[in-house]
């Protein structure tokens, strides 16, 4: 199998290239326009095929592409990629609108060619391992709550790149029943002195489910939280590598594995094994593709509708 990585930034290079380039069974082609980048990583990992433009990638008989560029070069790129048949993965957001997201899939169906999207955190081990089946949308015991907190320090911004390129991470983790639109959601939100989207805050219920997801981007310390309730049974996790398991009366520990690697215990690596298989089998697994779609729609919602609050609070 071989596989083109495009983009070489700081996200190919600390959460990709340090593991992907140990998996057997695959040739890896890098590509990015900065020449002591590529040179300097291709050296690195070992690599001998690499290219600054990702269009010559069609002359290297790659079975698929990995995308890790900014979110506005995701739309031309993929298109490109779709249509010569090339499975393609790229790091989420697919694109900053749902209008795109459906394009890109309406071509992807057209070619008969898998479009995955990286969601790294629908496959944390420690949440998965105790959380079973609720990321699949398929909880295990009636799932009464969840919720997912991603905060940052001093970090204000604008409101469509908030939400898309980093919002969205919480948003689709607790997203899954694949809502699609922000009928019957609370949406709490709050701006910086300067009219920048400070916080958000969203809640639903679906299925029986309370769902929650949470960002605030003026928090005292950059940290993930994620809480989930079942009958008399309720979890709190404090980053992805350790928690509390609440239980007749009791807390219990919880921790992942001391040998666990770092990129494992924040679940690229069952996301990237995931879409290995996806690129041998040719074939994305319809829920897969729906919840992609609906995360896009939704956070696309949340966009219009904290945008005309930031517009009244102008005027």
């Amino acid at each position: 199998m071989k596989i083109a990585l495009i983009g070489l930034g700081s996200i190919a290079q600390k959460a990709y290239l340090p593991f992907i380039t140990q998996i057997e069974g695959v040739e890896w082609v890098l590509c990015t326009r900065n020449a002591d980048i590529l040179q300097g990583l291709a050296t690195k990992y070992n690599v001998r095929e690499y290219y600054s433009d990702y269009r010559q990638l069609i002359h290297a008989g790659v079975d698929a592409v990995m995308i890790h560029s900014a979110t506005s070069s995701h739309k031309d790129m993929a298109s490109f990629f779709l249509s010569q048949r090339i499975a393609t993965f790229i790091d989420k957001p697919l694109v900053d609108n749902g209008h795109d997201c459906e394009a890109l899939y309406e071509l992807a169906q057209r070619n008969n060619t898998p479009l995955y999207v990286g969601f790294n955190r629908r496959h944390i081990p420690l949440f998965n391992q105790h959380l079973v089946g609720v990321q699949s949308g398929m909880p295990l015991n009636p799932l009464h709550s969840l919720r997912w907190e991603k905060h940052r320090f001093n970090q204000p911004g604008d409101v469509r790149t908030f939400i898309f390129d980093d919002f969205i991470h919480p948003l689709d983790s607790v997203n899954i029943f694949a809502q699609a639109n922000i009928t019957n959601m609370h949406i709490a939100t709050q701006w910086s002195h300067n009219q920048q989207l400070a916080s958000i805050n969203v809640q639903w219920q679906q299925q029986g489910s309370l769902l929650n997801a949470s960002m605030n981007r003026m928090f005292g310390q950059t940290q993930e939280r994620v809480s989930a309730d079942f009958a008399n049974q309720s979890y709190e996790f404090r980053g992805f590598m350790e928690g509390t398991l609440w239980q007749d009366d009791n807390a219990q520990q919880l921790q992942t594995k001391d040998w666990m690697p770092m990129l494992a215990t924040k679940g690229f690596d069952n996301m990237v094994q995931e879409w290995l298989g996806v690129v041998k089998t040719g074939r994305m697994p319809s829920a897969l593709v729906e919840r992609n779609i609906a995360s896009h729609l939704l956070a696309d919602a949340l966009c219009q509708h904290v945008l005309k609050q930031q517009t009244r609070k102008v005027h």
